[in-house]
């Protein structure tokens, strides 16, 4: 029988609405002491009156404390539920995305809270972010192979939600082979190798699927400039679909050969130039070399780590989209992401429309962007809802 997790009264009412998170500040801790329990455990979670509200395991030395995994009460988190959760997921996805390749599970949205798996045809990323998650580590594995059967499996465990738990850092191939530790899929009609192994995070980031789809259509002749690149995601795929020129810009040397790799791949290598340095010392030099651009695309990295970090962040935000603006053509299109949850919806448009007071441009927002379909966003938890893309047309004031 499982222990039980006791709310205070009246805090069951964010679980009944279809929230699955549990804060420490909800737990009635006179009756069910959450610090004695063990980080993973499996607790039945009750309100005030005793009624059970469903199955979490538990992270007691965490703001949220508790995650839970299924409304039943009597559920356990097995290797059969992993398999059903795989099956449902992977239905999902196969209704979007072709090539099997797709963010197969994305944590909570999915039912396996601390977990996230990357596909890439015959190979697979899983990366554990919770205690939880690591102790069932093998019936995870065995899970992948008994619905998916890979070739190749990676568990790409280097994350910074490792740290917060306690958990040490390792990356290992445990199944199979990689081909220069990197992984084939296609996006878009667009081949590329994931650097799974030694690049961020599972190696891709198929989140902007759907906005990179959205610029494939409108870059035909364009002279494209793709900051914060990484391994080509846009401007690789820009190029493939009839770019005139594209720019590549990122820190690392490192992901600037990726692009270079994957530039070639699709025979678009002559179009693709790259940028070594620091994103605003670049953009900056661009402005003084006198460069324009029909495009620019604006990904970074979350600026926005923690809610605190949210003033810090939007200054950046706007420093860095403003530059972007400066070196648009008279009739220029940039594309302004994020891929902060702390970042609100309405702040990225409304970042845009300042600093088209600020440069005297007009600035019309033609089309907003999210996650695709493989990021499943649960309504009651805002945080599944993180990424932004807005498409904003810049001309000059009339």
């Amino acid at each position: 029988m499982l222990p039980t997790l006791r709310l205070k009264a009246k805090a069951e009412r964010r679980l009944k609405g279809g929230h699955l998170w549990v804060y420490s500040n909800e737990v009635d801790i006179e009756i069910t002491p959450l610090k004695s329990m063990a980080a993973g455990t499996e607790v039945v979670v009750e309100a005030a009156n005793g009624k059970a509200l469903g199955v979490a395991v538990v992270s007691p030395e965490q703001l949220i404390c508790a995650r839970l995994f299924s409304r039943d009460s009597q559920q356990t988190l097995d290797v059969s539920l992993m398999v059903h959760r795989l099956q449902v997921a992977q239905s999902g996805r196969e209704l979007w995305y072709p090539h099997s390749c797709y963010r197969w599970v994305f944590g909570d949205s999915d039912g396996l809270p601390g977990l996230v798996i990357d596909r890439f045809g015959d190979v697979v990323v899983i990366q554990i972010s919770s205690v939880a998650m690591e102790q069932r580590r093998q019936a995870i594995i065995d899970a992948v192979n008994k619905v998916a059967k890979p070739q190749c499996i990676v568990l790409k465990n280097d994350g910074k939600l490792r740290a917060v738990e306690g958990l040490p850092e390792y990356v290992e191939v445990i199944q199979g082979a990689l081909e220069d530790d990197c992984a084939p899929l296609v996006e878009n009609d667009t081949r590329f190798m994931a650097p799974v192994i030694h690049g961020q995070k599972t190696g891709w980031f198929y989140d902007h699927r759907e906005n990179r789809a959205q610029l494939n259509r409108l870059v035909k002749g364009k002279r494209v400039l793709d900051v914060f690149s990484y391994v080509g995601g846009w401007g690789v795929q820009a190029a493939n679909h009839g770019a005139a020129e594209v720019h590549c810009v990122d820190a690392s040397a490192q992901a600037l050969d990726w692009v270079e790799q994957n530039a070639s791949l699709n025979g678009v290598a002559e179009k693709v130039h790259c940028w070594e340095g620091d994103a605003f010392a670049a953009l900056r030099q661009l402005k003084d070399n006198g460069e324009r651009f029909d495009v620019v695309v604006m990904d970074p990295p979350a600026l926005i780590p923690r809610r605190k970090d949210i003033k810090a962040g939007e200054q950046a935000y706007h420093r860095l989209n403003q530059l972007a603006m400066r070196l648009l053509s008279k009739d220029g299109l940039l594309v302004a992401a994020s891929c902060s949850m702390h970042l609100a919806e309405d702040r990225l448009p409304d970042m845009l429309r300042v600093m088209g007071r600020e440069l005297d441009r007009e600035v019309m927002i033609q089309h907003v962007g999210s996650q695709g379909a493989d990021h499943p966003v649960l309504p009651a938890i805002a945080e599944t809802r993180y990424l932004k893309a807005v498409f904003a047309r810049v001309l000059p004031t009339r």
